[in-house]
């Protein structure tokens, strides 16, 4: 890749004219631009509503309108901060086809900031297989293209004016690592990490708040979580369980809590996207200096709400709704 290959996106505003060796000062009051710098993880997800799951095999499945939207997990959390009121930027490699076109158009119909290069694979695609009961198989195509990075200087400009980085875990973003500034904190999702697998390891040892799920930890839960703060420089660890609420360890307390889940504003229609917008309610109060209890109840409230609406991220919580929502549990 070369850098006429990368597209700026210049009706957002990125400074073509930027020194990727500029310094960065944080200690001496510079101004950051983005809140929260989200790096990799757009993409298009086909949803495909089906009678059961697992889903029985047969020749032919009639569904409702199988439908294609914006996807993946650097998409709901930049959307899910942007609907927050976080100032946002989005950073990826990004084909140049249709499922290109929908993620960028659906961007800025948002006010999502994005900038991009071009994939060489095209963009990164799912298809999700969603029960009635909400629950989803997704079958992902990374779109991988083995030695692929994200050009520095589509990076660095953002990076030097961020308070906050958000990493998802495609390949070519654990190089960006050693390029975040000192003082800048970085959260990462490991999704399903069973704790073992040596890809997720970067990430889970070089952020300083780690999400992922429970899914595939069954009673290593604790030794996981524990062992991500113990080898990397994680301050917080939080293990999501979907209904079951989560699991919060605190580094400097030393103790893990538990928090329950958040009651639904209405009938479940789609889980997809409710992990990632409960890390956008958890990283929104996380830069407001509120409390962790206030933090988690955050992001609680904010995947509850994604669980009601279709789509993938289609219908981000807004501050508004969040915070009167959080008031109301607070009366109760």
């Amino acid at each position: 890749m070369t850098p006429r290959d990368i597209e700026y996106d210049v009706e957002h505003g990125l400074d073509h004219d930027v020194d990727p060796s500029a310094d960065h000062d944080v200690e001496h009051g510079f101004e950051y631009e983005h809140d929260v710098v989200v790096l990799g993880g757009t993409g298009v997800d086909t949803t495909v509503y089906v009678p059961e799951l697992p889903l029985a095999y047969q020749d032919t499945y009639h569904v409702p309108p199988v439908i294609d939207r914006i996807g993946n997990t650097g998409s709901g959390v930049a959307l899910g901060c942007h609907a927050l009121g976080l100032r946002v930027t989005l950073i990826d490699l990004i084909g140049e086809d249709p499922q290109g076109r929908l993620v960028r158009d659906h961007l800025a119909g948002r006010g999502v900031r994005l900038v991009w290069a071009r994939s060489e694979a095209g963009t990164t695609r799912s298809v999700l297989l969603v029960g009635p009961d909400g629950r989803r198989l997704s079958l992902h195509d990374p779109r991988s293209v083995p030695g692929a990075r994200l050009p520095r200087e589509l990076y660095l400009p953002a990076l030097r004016t961020a308070r906050h980085v958000h990493v998802s875990i495609t390949d070519f973003c654990r190089h960006v690592y050693p390029d975040i500034p000192d003082g800048v904190t970085i959260s990462t999702d490991l999704h399903d990490w069973d704790g073992v697998n040596p890809y997720h390891a970067d990430f889970a040892y070089a952020s300083d708040l780690v999400f992922l799920s429970a899914t595939a930890l069954g009673g290593r839960r604790e030794e996981v979580m524990r062992d991500i703060a113990a080898r990397g420089r994680a301050s917080l660890v939080v293990c999501t369980a979907g209904a079951g609420g989560c699991h919060v360890l605190d580094a400097g307390r030393g103790d893990t809590r538990h928090f329950p889940a958040q009651p639904l504003p209405g009938p479940v229609a789609d889980s997809n996207g409710a992990g990632d917008a409960f890390v956008s309610g958890v990283l929104y109060g996380r830069l407001r200096g509120l409390p962790l209890e206030e933090c988690v109840m955050l992001g609680g409230i904010a995947g509850a709400h994604a669980c009601t609406s279709t789509g993938t991220h289609e219908d981000p919580i807004a501050l508004d709704a969040l915070l009167e929502r959080r008031r109301g549990l607070h009366v109760r």
